[in-house]
């Protein structure tokens, strides 16, 4: 049986080659029908990071339709395993180092009066929430600066200019074993997801994202397009991708819905 959600799923995902970069190599999925979302941002500086990154939501997006959330990132934890693979052997092929990405993964899935959503990410593109106003960062980056920020030798606010920000630590295509990180979450409705490449959040800070989702209201894909623009204007100095996912009023299943567990 398929996994249902309660909720009539609204998104819009937009994306930017930049001010300074001559190919965009970020990938956006963006199926609310299905309750799956991503961004995949190909590995700046290594060849072709736009293959990576396509490969990744092409793979993603040809998942069949999951009967719980544990089923759900199952299949996309062994798809983003398979596309791994499938980097690495491609890189040998070409005799080149790495053909990389990064990506982060939100699914969506019943129960019955709030919806279970699962995260599973690797690298720096990041999952925020919004709720009641308030923006909470749900991923950690994957990235030499984070680690440093965590073993507390920088701060916060030194880790968005660090030089090591740039040293990605978890990706597809870039070891043999895939890594990846989950966190569950659950929505009510109005409740708003912003999935971003690090184009985005090394532009904006947390103040800015959330005052432009706040801005947009249930407009998701004036949200998307406002948060690119604002990162543009910020200096555009990367390729900038946004998908904006909120959570609509509770409706009625057609029928009784699995076990999310």
């Amino acid at each position: 049986m398929r996994c249902a959600s309660p909720f009539p799923w609204q998104s819009s995902a937009c994306t930017d080659v930049g001010r300074v970069r001559l190919r965009n190599e970020d990938a956006c999925l963006d199926l609310p029908g299905r309750g799956l979302w991503a961004v995949a941002d190909g590995m700046g500086g290594h060849a072709l990071g736009d293959y990576a990154s396509q490969a990744v939501v092409a793979a993603l997006a040809a998942l069949p339709a999951p009967a719980t959330l544990r089923d759900a990132l199952r299949d996309a934890r062994a798809a983003l395993q398979q596309v791994n693979q499938a980097l690495l052997d491609e890189a040998a092929r070409r005799r080149v180092p790495c053909i990389g990405s990064t990506v982060v993964v939100l699914l969506a899935c019943g129960p019955r009066r709030a919806c279970r959503c699962a995260c599973l990410w690797a690298g720096d593109s990041r999952l925020y929430v919004l709720r009641d106003g308030h923006l909470s960062r749900i991923t950690h980056d994957h990235n030499r600066a984070e680690e440093l920020r965590a073993r507390r030798l920088i701060t916060a606010g030194q880790a968005r200019h660090h030089p090591a920000q740039n040293l990605v630590t978890r990706a597809l295509g870039a070891a043999a074993t895939l890594e990846t990180e989950e966190r569950e979450i659950e929505a009510d409705a109005g409740t708003v997801f912003l999935l971003c490449s690090d184009g985005l959040s090394n532009e904006l800070c947390d103040e800015d994202i959330a005052s432009i989702l706040a801005a947009c209201g249930d407009d998701c894909a004036q949200a998307a397009r406002a948060l690119v623009q604002a990162a543009l204007e910020r200096g555009g100095s990367d390729n900038v991708s946004a998908v904006v996912v909120r959570a609509g009023e509770a409706g009625l299943p057609a029928g009784p819905l699995p076990d999310s567990a």
